[in-house]
């Protein structure tokens, strides 16, 4: 293992339009430095322990969209924006705390320190793998790092983990003041080369699957229970507190004794289905024998994970489940985790839209409240004006995410190789920023409604 010293960085100040992670030789405590923004943290933790940047803000927008979460556990007790974690299978928290000599409490609240405590195991463990030199510098050579980063459940889902971070490092990231560019990399999967990624279907798993949209990748048997001693009358909404891919590999675990049947992908709505239905899932203590549970990706202080693939994907399984069973398609009987009894979790919380959802599950098809999506390339131009004919406001670096409402004509956008007249109306904030438009490098986003 290598032992890098402090080096210097220098403060880089993010200005942009707002729009509203050994006990005999223990390190020295290093210094984290004064860094104001997400953006220093990053670019720091980079330089100090000779990772990518755009690899650690790949993870952490993975992980948490770039949100530590006020220091509050994830479900699988994982913390901060980088989701070091504290479980019987995932010790990065531990070993951040050991090879930076920062206090647990340390890593868990403040960004700058778990961002570099990611940053540092990170390092052992491309120390371990043996990357050195200008090969750290290739973020295709990393795959394995970061697979073993998230200490998954079995390969499979360790595939399914590091793809979606090398996806995000593609696309580039704009989120809680932190930018990146895209980067065009070909991973160098190693041994994980031939292993089958989730979703691959066999004869097998296809029957095995209650709903046929549905991967199946079933739940280590003692977080579950065979068979059923109530008749199932409810289906449960659920907030994975945690990544789709990490709660996968949880359910998996055999430690951490909760699953549920179906588990839903943010970004595109993939469903995986990890308990038989005839099958009790431990998902909501008492109310278990009777009920159906369906995590979605996501924190439920964090709307920016409930995306309209994500609810119509839910909707339509939700449907099917109902209509399967002769479960009437209303509130009574399709509740959220907070409504059922003798349980004391918030979740799906405030931010998860029931009327939209509801009026899904029950055949309708309205327009979306707003649609979240990430632009790409730079010079994103903003403008103020409902006609799209003042002068541009101000112009965003790019790549940014961003909620909308509804698209309309403007003048033509020529980016990434395409032109259109599409431009985006972010959703209203207050009297601060109204009638707000972004332009795009694609077309017409689908499910977008016209102003």
């Amino acid at each position: 293992m290598s032992h890098r010293a402090p080096r210097l960085v220098a403060v880089f100040a993010a200005g942009a339009l707002a729009f509203g992670a050994l006990p005999s030789n223990a390190a020295t405590p290093v210094d984290t430095g004064t860094s104001s923004t997400l953006s220093d943290a990053f670019k720091t933790a980079a330089a100090q322990y000779d990772v990518p940047r755009e690899l650690l803000v790949g993870i952490g927008y993975a992980e948490s969209h770039l949100d530590g979460h006020d220091g509050q556990p994830s479900q699988a007790n994982g913390y901060g924006v980088m989701h070091l974690a504290s479980n019987p299978s995932n010790p990065t928290m531990s070993e951040a705390a050991k090879l930076t000599g920062l206090p647990v409490e340390k890593l868990a609240k403040a960004a700058d320190a778990n961002v570099l405590g990611a940053a540092a195991v990170l390092d052992a463990y491309a120390d371990q793998a043996g990357l050195q030199g200008q090969a750290r510098q290739n973020i295709g050579q990393w795959y394995e790092v970061v697979a073993q980063y998230s200490h998954s459940a079995d390969g499979p889902t360790a595939r399914l983990y590091t793809d979606e971070v090398y996806r995000i490092v593609g696309l580039g990231v704009g989120a809680e003041g932190v930018s990146t560019q895209p980067v065009k990399v070909t991973p160098d999967r190693g041994k994980y080369a031939n292993v089958a990624p989730l979703g691959t279907r066999t004869p097998a798993s296809i029957q095995a699957a209650d709903y046929p949209g549905a991967i199946w990748n079933a739940a280590n048997s003692a977080n579950y229970r065979v068979g059923r001693t109530a008749a199932i009358s409810t289906i449960v909404v659920h907030v994975t507190q945690g990544s789709y891919a990490g709660t996968i590999s949880w359910f998996k675990n055999a430690s951490s004794q909760v699953s549920a049947h179906y588990v839903v992908r943010s970004s595109d709505g993939q469903i995986t289905q990890m308990v038989a239905e005839k099958d009790t899932a431990y998902h909501v203590r008492s109310a278990n024998p009777y009920t159906i549970g369906i995590e979605h990706e996501g924190f439920v202080d964090q709307p920016s994970w409930f995306t309209d693939a994500m609810y119509r994907a839910s909707a339509a399984l939700t449907k099917n489940i109902a209509e399967r069973r002769g479960i009437p398609k209303t509130r009574a009987y399709i509740k959220g985790h907070n409504e059922i009894p003798g349980n004391d979790h918030t979740d799906p919380g405030p931010n998860w839209n029931w009327t939209y959802y509801m009026q899904l599950v029950n055949g309708g098809n309205p327009n979306p409240p707003t649609y979240n999506f990430t632009t790409y390339g730079s010079g994103v131009r903003v403008r103020s004006d409902a006609k799209l004919t003042a002068s541009v406001v101000t112009t965003l670096p790019g790549p940014t995410q961003v909620f909308v409402t509804c698209q309309k004509q403007g003048d033509t956008v020529n980016a990434e190789g395409t032109s259109n007249k599409w431009w985006s109306k972010l959703r209203d904030q207050g009297g601060y920023m109204s009638n707000i438009y972004i332009d795009h490098p694609a077309a017409q986003l689908p499910g977008v409604p016209v102003c």
